[in-house]
């Protein structure tokens, strides 16, 4: 697989991000150190997710950034998304391979269960998350995961894992030392309109797994 799943994972929300800047917060981070996006947008307006999704694909494209279009499978195929990101309510790995194509990237959450990790992984996940590690605004109903799991699942496989959940650049270091490959960030990102913020934000975690690599 030529697209990156390792670095900062930025995922876009609708309520952070007005719609007039959208694409402009956005941009601000894939040019500051974002390896991958996540288009995440809750909203039943489909003329606003498929404009949105479609610009997202391009600046992707552009910055040679991966691009997953958070559940919903069709709207990955209308705009050749790189790859959706499922939850377990969703269809099956399975499923979402055989619709969307074997050449994409499926990113499964496993919340803080370790057999869901081991399941999506036997069934050919590209990469898994755990989370939430800590207090998240976003879900703050989302279930408590620990380091644990990073260590036990890397120990095991390789496949990319990626944590979710409250992560900022004050409490991310042991996320990186447990070893895991991605750091999903939404509010620390994307909870200023200021496109200077969002790169100075992106920039630090950026700097956080180089420092990783060379140390």
């Amino acid at each position: 697989m030529t697209k990156k799943l390792s670095g900062l994972y930025a995922i876009t929300n609708e309520t952070l991000m007005p719609e007039n800047l959208f694409l402009s917060m956005a941009e601000a981070a894939l040019t500051s150190g974002v390896s991958v996006l996540q288009y995440r947008d809750k909203s039943t307006n489909q003329k606003k997710r498929q404009y949105q999704a479609s610009q997202l694909k391009l600046l992707c494209d552009q910055h040679s950034v991966t691009f997953i279009i958070n559940d919903d499978i069709n709207l990955a195929m209308q705009v050749d998304a790189d790859g959706v990101h499922i939850g377990k309510n969703d269809q099956s790995i399975y499923e979402t391979k055989n619709q969307l194509g074997k050449d994409k990237i499926i990113g499964v959450s496993c919340y803080n269960q370790m057999s869901l990790a081991t399941d999506a992984i036997e069934n050919g996940a590209d990469y898994i998350a755990f989370g939430s590690f800590f207090g998240s605004s976003i879900k703050p109903e989302a279930p408590q995961a620990n380091r644990e799991l990073i260590t036990t699942i890397k120990n095991q496989y390789s496949t990319p894992v990626c944590c979710i959940g409250g992560i900022t650049t004050e409490n991310h270091k042991p996320l990186l030392d447990a070893g895991t490959d991605m750091l999903a960030i939404i509010s620390d990102i994307f909870s200023h309109t200021d496109n200077a913020y969002i790169s100075h934000q992106c920039t630090q975690f950026k700097n956080a797994f180089d420092s990783r690599k060379t140390g």
